[in-house]
């Protein structure tokens, strides 16, 4: 059957990507979860300094939870303990039977593998178990396509959808009318429009490429003049589920999407916050992370992410209930890092110990503990709920203390009349007190940026500075 859109003049669709729900209610679906003994990946891993690893119940825990997010009905989940990896299949003869009994047995329709499959392995599988296989990348797209619901956000998914289907047009498949990256598969004429394929799919990548760079220079503009005013970004980001939204609704009093779904947020949302002492501040939500996110993905979502590159302040927030929280935190630094963020920057970066109103009292006890204790790298870390709002006062504080920092009060006298000084105190400083009673002026105390503070003391009638 041909997918493709009539109205699409390059005989190409561009990945408008169909959650399988969509396409089909409830499809019946198996979880293969490969885990890989690669111990040159572990020397890696001990090299650099990652210790922690996640637990096979886990990562099962974690692929269902994918699979949920696009309202699959998992019937079976198939653990699978690899010590090679065959490049056809990925997995042996043997394990391979397994799964397809699974898939006869539970009459499924698709098989979730919960690792990155070449376009052969993906080939394979579906010709030996004779259903439809989706890998990791291919599941984590559809489900950024059922959750990007701005422009922005649809040019991210599109775009990575594309480089994604781009790596599947292989001479070796014989049934090219498919696409791959989704349940909804892409119309093709045939072998001999390979190549034409993969020209009109570059041209549509350069297409989309430009276009997100156009929203990147737009995003740049706005960020340009929100530094103009003194309002520092402060932003959120964290392992996928680790409560990042619900913190944001009950720090801006916001009604941003909160679920106990993975990657219940994707677009970007901001909300101007004004802190008990009145700063006034930018709070950025922001796509949770997860492990083993492709590097193309991560690229697509740069223009979303940067507002992380340029926050005053990063709030790591985590799931501290999770029995995987010290290998999800690695995740999130490793993203950090190919944002060229620095996780441990003691100065910028606070974690934020969620969920602990999920432990159980001999846990949460421990873990209050540690946190309160001196953190050799000097790093702060606050455990909180976001939910009952506990441990918030302290770290609201923090976050204060470190945006005001020195910066020193002025008491300030304004003439009634004149409106446009009024207006600059406002535009360009926190305005703390107002008194609009003496008959010589507004008295004003104020808090001025350093940037500002030449053109503000030669502006105003300034009295004693604290």
């Amino acid at each position: 059957m041909d997918h493709r859109d009539p109205r699409d003049e390059s005989g190409l669709n561009t990945p408008k990507p169909r959650t399988i729900s969509r396409l089909a209610e409830r499809t019946k679906a198996i979880v293969v979860v490969p885990e890989i003994d690669n111990r040159a990946q572990r020397d890696a891993d001990r090299e650099r300094g990652r210790v922690a690893s996640r637990s096979m119940d886990a990562r099962v825990e974690e692929a269902v939870g994918l699979a949920l997010a696009i309202d699959l009905d998992v019937r079976a989940t198939i653990p699978v303990r690899l010590t090679t990896v065959r490049p056809a299949t990925l997995v042996g003869t043997g394990k391979l039977e397994e799964i397809k009994l699974a898939v006869a047995t539970e009459e499924a329709e698709l098989v979730i593998v919960d690792h990155a499959l070449t376009p052969i392995q993906q080939r394979n599988l579906e010709k030996g178990l004779g259903a439809k296989v989706l890998d990791r990348t291919g599941l984590i797209l559809e489900i950024f396509g059922e959750r990007a619901h701005t422009r922005e956000g649809r040019l991210q998914v599109d775009l990575a959808h594309l480089n994604y289907q781009k790596s599947r047009l292989v001479r070796s498949w014989t049934h090219l009318e498919r696409q791959r990256g989704g349940f909804g598969f892409m119309g093709g004429p045939g072998e001999t429009q390979i190549e034409a394929d993969r020209r009109q799919l570059q041209d549509k990548i350069s297409r989309l490429e430009e276009e997100l760079e156009q929203v990147r220079r737009t995003r740049d503009l706005h960020r340009r003049q929100r530094q103009k005013a003194p309002h520092p970004v402060i932003a959120l980001v964290g392992y996928t589920n680790a409560g990042k939204s619900t913190l944001f609704n009950r720090l801006t009093s916001a009604d941003v999407l909160a679920q106990n779904l993975l990657f219940a947020t994707l677009d970007p949302t901001l909300r101007k916050v004004r802190l008990p002492h009145g700063t006034d501040a930018i709070l950025s939500d922001t796509v949770g992370f997860i492990s083993n996110l492709p590097t193309h993905l991560v690229a697509a979502f740069r223009a979303t992410l940067e507002e992380v590159v340029e926050a005053t302040i990063i709030l790591h927030v985590r799931d501290i209930s999770h029995p995987d929280t010290e290998a999800q935190a690695e995740d999130v630094s490793d993203v950090l890092r190919q944002l060229d963020v620095n996780p441990e920057d003691a100065a910028r970066v606070i974690e934020v110990w969620n969920k602990i109103d999920a432990l159980d009292p001999a846990r949460r006890e421990s873990l209050l503990a540690q946190a309160d204790a001196p953190d050799p790298a000097g790093q702060e870390r606050f455990a909180i709920s976001a939910v009952t709002g506990e441990g918030l006062e302290p770290l609201i504080a923090s976050i204060e203390r470190r945006l005001v920092g020195d910066r020193p009060t002025f008491a300030v006298v304004v003439d009634k009349t004149d409106g446009e000084g009024l207006a600059w105190l406002y535009s360009h400083g926190e305005v703390l007190t107002r008194d609009d009673s003496p008959e010589d002026g507004l008295h004003l105390t104020v808090r001025i940026p350093e940037k500002f503070q030449d053109e503000f003391l030669g502006r105003y009638r300034v009295g004693n500075i604290t």
